[in-house]
């Protein structure tokens, strides 16, 4: 099933697409030798990545897959917020997987932690899904769930989204006032003395860490990675506002990836997907 035609992108620009199509063949040839059907795709413009992996799943495509676009006209984040990608100033890609995990709770967070870690030291991690630094948001991560994989292990087809600024971005005209600028991997550059890399490059980088995360969480779940968020983790100790008006101090996440929120009444464990968190 083929996507949507789409018409809100601007034209593809020819050097990001080659540099993307350039970084998609050094994955296939990094991928090949430990992941050999996994097929990779690049395309000048969707709708947005994860529906069309959604929408394959529904149709009965279940194989394993890294499909990446230089442009998205519906790109969506968490709660269906928009993310915008433009031509060369984001990366976006989807990785769809047959998965099969013990459990599923704390998966957006072993994604999390894989790409930071591999966007380098300095990035953070906002619970529970959110990839910051500088207090502001450098990208996310969007996961879902489609149809049930024949076999007896009873897994699911999992869609990875992942999408992350390379050029910093500009705040929309209807942002609110108090609104912080998001942020991207060309400052974090600057502010590290180093390189920019390109979105071949990075396609490469984030693509591979996801899955060897995703094969590492099938087997071993989220628990064993906690300590490892927790150094990653930017609302550890501070004040926070959920979306349901509570308030409290956050005290790091369980081994499930529930948040752990110190309030007047004790410390409450907030589910992943059930609110959002901001600091106060």
């Amino acid at each position: 099933m083929s996507a949507p035609p789409t018409h809100a992108c601007p034209s593809a620009t020819t050097a990001a697409l080659s540099r993307l199509h350039a970084g998609a063949e050094v994955l296939r040839q990094t991928t090949g030798p430990w992941w050999p059907d996994l097929s990779i795709e690049v395309v000048p413009e969707i709708d947005s990545t994860n529906a069309e992996l959604m929408r394959r799943a529904r149709a009965g495509r279940l194989e394993p897959v890294v499909l990446t676009a230089l442009c998205q006209s519906a790109g969506r984040g968490r709660l269906g917020r928009p993310w915008v990608t433009l031509p060369g100033a984001s990366l976006a890609l989807s990785i769809g997987l047959p998965l099969a995990p013990g459990d599923w709770s704390g998966l957006s967070l072993a994604v999390g932690l894989a790409v930071a870690e591999a966007l380098g030291p300095a990035v953070r991690l906002k619970w529970p899904n959110d990839l910051w630094w500088d207090d502001r948001k450098l990208g996310g991560i969007l996961i879902e769930t489609a149809s049930a994989v024949p076999g007896p292990a009873g897994g699911r087809y999992c869609v990875i989204g992942i999408g992350v600024n390379l050029a910093t971005p500009t705040l929309p005209p209807e942002a609110l006032p108090n609104a912080v600028a998001p942020t991207g991997l060309d400052a974090l550059a600057v502010a590290q003395g180093q390189p920019a890399r390109d979105i071949g490059q990075w396609l490469v980088t984030l693509a591979a860490a996801v899955l060897r995360a995703a094969r590492a969480f099938e087997r071993e779940g989220f628990a064993p990675l906690v300590r490892r968020y927790d150094t990653r983790d930017a609302l550890r100790g501070r004040s926070v506002r959920l979306s349901d008006g509570s308030e409290g101090i956050a005290e790091g996440v369980d081994p499930d990836g529930a948040l752990r929120l110190r309030t007047t009444a004790g410390v409450r464990r907030v589910p992943h997907g059930e609110v959002s968190v901001r600091p106060c």
